[in-house]
Protein backbone atom coordinates (compact mmCIF):
# COMPACT_ATOMS: atom_id res chain seq x y z
CA UNK A 1 0.00 0.00 0.00
CA UNK A 2 2.74 2.34 0.54
CA UNK A 3 3.69 2.27 -3.15
CA UNK A 4 0.15 4.20 -3.55
CA UNK A 5 1.48 7.15 -0.93
CA UNK A 6 2.42 10.25 -2.54
CA UNK A 7 6.12 11.68 -1.71
CA UNK A 8 4.39 14.32 0.69
CA UNK A 9 2.50 11.76 2.18
CA UNK A 10 5.35 9.45 2.75
CA UNK A 11 7.29 12.24 4.30
CA UNK A 12 4.61 12.67 6.79
CA UNK A 13 4.35 8.42 7.65
CA UNK A 14 8.25 9.17 7.81
CA UNK A 15 7.46 12.06 10.05
CA UNK A 16 5.28 10.48 12.16
CA UNK A 17 8.07 8.15 13.08
CA UNK A 18 10.91 11.09 13.84
CA UNK A 19 8.07 12.11 16.25
CA UNK A 20 8.48 9.31 18.11
CA UNK A 21 11.56 9.01 18.20
CA UNK A 22 11.92 12.53 19.89
CA UNK A 23 9.81 11.53 22.27
CA UNK A 24 11.16 8.42 22.83
CA UNK A 25 7.87 6.26 22.40
CA UNK A 26 8.44 2.40 21.60
CA UNK A 27 5.03 2.92 18.93
CA UNK A 28 3.73 5.27 16.06
CA UNK A 29 0.18 6.74 17.19
CA UNK A 30 -2.08 8.64 16.04
CA UNK A 31 -0.63 11.55 17.17
CA UNK A 32 2.25 11.23 15.91
CA UNK A 33 0.99 10.95 12.27
CA UNK A 34 -1.19 14.23 13.27
CA UNK A 35 1.77 16.37 14.48
CA UNK A 36 4.09 14.73 11.11
CA UNK A 37 0.98 16.27 9.34
CA UNK A 38 0.49 19.31 10.97
CA UNK A 39 4.07 20.41 10.03
CA UNK A 40 2.69 19.83 5.94
CA UNK A 41 -0.60 20.90 3.64
CA UNK A 42 -3.38 21.03 4.30
CA UNK A 43 -2.85 22.71 7.09
CA UNK A 44 -1.39 25.88 6.12
CA UNK A 45 -4.81 26.69 3.89
CA UNK A 46 -6.54 25.78 7.15
CA UNK A 47 -5.03 27.98 9.67
CA UNK A 48 -4.09 25.54 12.22
CA UNK A 49 -1.01 26.02 14.33
CA UNK A 50 0.90 22.86 14.94
CA UNK A 51 2.43 24.11 17.99
CA UNK A 52 -1.17 24.83 19.42
CA UNK A 53 -2.11 21.20 18.51
CA UNK A 54 0.89 19.80 19.98
CA UNK A 55 -0.45 21.78 23.07
CA UNK A 56 -4.03 20.52 23.06
CA UNK A 57 -2.45 16.80 22.41
CA UNK A 58 -0.59 17.33 25.67
CA UNK A 59 -3.19 18.84 27.36
CA UNK A 60 -5.65 15.77 26.13
CA UNK A 61 -2.96 13.14 27.30
CA UNK A 62 -2.62 15.22 30.84
CA UNK A 63 -6.32 14.84 31.42
CA UNK A 64 -6.71 11.07 30.86
CA UNK A 65 -8.04 11.30 26.99
CA UNK A 66 -10.76 13.08 27.98
CA UNK A 67 -12.39 15.47 25.34
CA UNK A 68 -13.74 19.07 26.12
CA UNK A 69 -17.02 17.07 25.38
CA UNK A 70 -16.30 14.79 28.18
CA UNK A 71 -15.73 17.55 30.19
CA UNK A 72 -18.87 19.93 29.52
CA UNK A 73 -21.06 16.43 30.32
CA UNK A 74 -19.09 15.92 33.58
CA UNK A 75 -19.76 19.59 34.57
CA UNK A 76 -23.31 19.03 33.89
CA UNK A 77 -23.43 16.70 36.43
CA UNK A 78 -21.62 18.72 38.93
CA UNK A 79 -18.34 17.14 38.26
CA UNK A 80 -15.32 19.47 37.62
CA UNK A 81 -12.53 17.52 35.62
CA UNK A 82 -9.74 20.53 36.39
CA UNK A 83 -10.10 19.73 40.08
CA UNK A 84 -10.36 15.82 39.58
CA UNK A 85 -7.60 15.89 37.38
CA UNK A 86 -5.48 18.39 40.32
CA UNK A 87 -6.02 15.97 42.93
CA UNK A 88 -4.80 12.73 40.86
CA UNK A 89 -1.24 15.09 40.22
CA UNK A 90 -1.39 16.19 43.65
CA UNK A 91 -1.17 12.59 44.91
CA UNK A 92 0.65 10.48 42.43
CA UNK A 93 2.24 13.79 40.56
CA UNK A 94 2.39 15.87 36.83
CA UNK A 95 0.47 13.49 33.97
CA UNK A 96 -0.50 10.74 36.03
CA UNK A 97 -3.56 10.47 34.07
CA UNK A 98 -1.53 10.58 30.98
CA UNK A 99 -1.19 6.73 30.52
CA UNK A 100 2.61 7.04 29.10
CA UNK A 101 3.59 3.12 29.16
CA UNK A 102 7.38 2.70 30.81
CA UNK A 103 9.80 2.98 28.41
CA UNK A 104 11.40 -0.90 27.18
CA UNK A 105 14.01 -1.81 25.83
CA UNK A 106 13.82 -2.32 22.26
CA UNK A 107 16.24 -4.75 20.03
CA UNK A 108 16.35 -2.24 17.14
CA UNK A 109 15.39 1.00 15.96
CA UNK A 110 12.25 -0.16 14.10
CA UNK A 111 9.13 1.34 15.87
CA UNK A 112 5.99 -0.66 15.28
CA UNK A 113 2.58 1.63 14.63
CA UNK A 114 -0.21 1.44 17.14
CA UNK A 115 -3.80 -0.21 15.66
CA UNK A 116 -4.75 3.09 15.69
CA UNK A 117 -2.32 4.27 13.46
CA UNK A 118 -2.16 0.81 11.04
CA UNK A 119 -6.13 2.07 10.84
CA UNK A 120 -5.14 5.37 9.77
CA UNK A 121 -2.84 4.33 7.02
CA UNK A 122 -5.50 2.10 5.95
CA UNK A 123 -8.93 4.23 6.11
CA UNK A 124 -6.39 6.57 3.84
CA UNK A 125 -6.42 4.23 0.95
CA UNK A 126 -10.68 4.04 1.35
CA UNK A 127 -10.62 7.75 1.21
CA UNK A 128 -8.61 8.15 -1.59
CA UNK A 129 -10.78 5.49 -3.40
CA UNK A 130 -13.71 7.44 -2.22
CA UNK A 131 -12.43 10.37 -3.83
CA UNK A 132 -11.45 8.71 -7.14
CA UNK A 133 -7.72 9.83 -6.58
CA UNK A 134 -5.16 7.36 -7.57
CA UNK A 135 -2.51 8.22 -4.97
CA UNK A 136 -2.75 8.42 -1.48
CA UNK A 137 -1.61 12.07 -0.24
CA UNK A 138 -1.65 14.07 3.28
CA UNK A 139 -5.22 15.22 2.63
CA UNK A 140 -6.42 11.39 2.63
CA UNK A 141 -4.70 10.90 5.71
CA UNK A 142 -5.88 13.90 7.18
CA UNK A 143 -9.54 12.72 6.58
CA UNK A 144 -8.74 9.64 7.57
CA UNK A 145 -7.59 11.10 11.09
CA UNK A 146 -10.79 13.18 11.42
CA UNK A 147 -13.15 10.54 10.40
CA UNK A 148 -11.85 8.29 13.55
CA UNK A 149 -12.90 8.51 16.92
CA UNK A 150 -11.20 9.80 19.72
CA UNK A 151 -8.49 12.11 21.31
CA UNK A 152 -6.64 13.12 17.81
CA UNK A 153 -10.24 13.55 15.86
CA UNK A 154 -11.29 15.53 18.83
CA UNK A 155 -8.39 18.01 19.32
CA UNK A 156 -8.71 18.96 15.51
CA UNK A 157 -12.71 19.63 15.64
CA UNK A 158 -11.74 21.52 18.88
CA UNK A 159 -9.73 23.54 16.54
CA UNK A 160 -12.13 23.63 13.84
CA UNK A 161 -10.31 20.77 11.55
CA UNK A 162 -13.76 18.88 10.39
CA UNK A 163 -14.21 16.54 7.63
CA UNK A 164 -16.83 19.18 6.00
CA UNK A 165 -14.09 21.73 6.43
CA UNK A 166 -11.47 19.91 4.67
CA UNK A 167 -13.19 18.61 1.47
CA UNK A 168 -14.38 22.11 1.23
CA UNK A 169 -10.93 23.15 1.42
CA UNK A 170 -10.08 20.48 -1.38
CA UNK A 171 -12.34 21.82 -3.47
CA UNK A 172 -12.09 25.26 -3.34
CA UNK A 173 -9.31 24.81 -6.19
CA UNK A 174 -11.31 23.06 -8.59
CA UNK A 175 -13.88 25.69 -8.14
CA UNK A 176 -11.62 29.05 -8.96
Amino acid sequence: MFERFTREAREAVEGAVGHAERTGSAVVSEEHVLLALAERAPFTSLGVDAGALAAALAENRRRGGLSKADEEALAGLGIDLTEIVSRVEATHGAGALAGTAPRTRRWSNHRRFTAGAKSVLEQSLLVALGRRDRRIGTEHLLLALIARPGAVGDVLADHGVTYERVEHVLAAPEAG
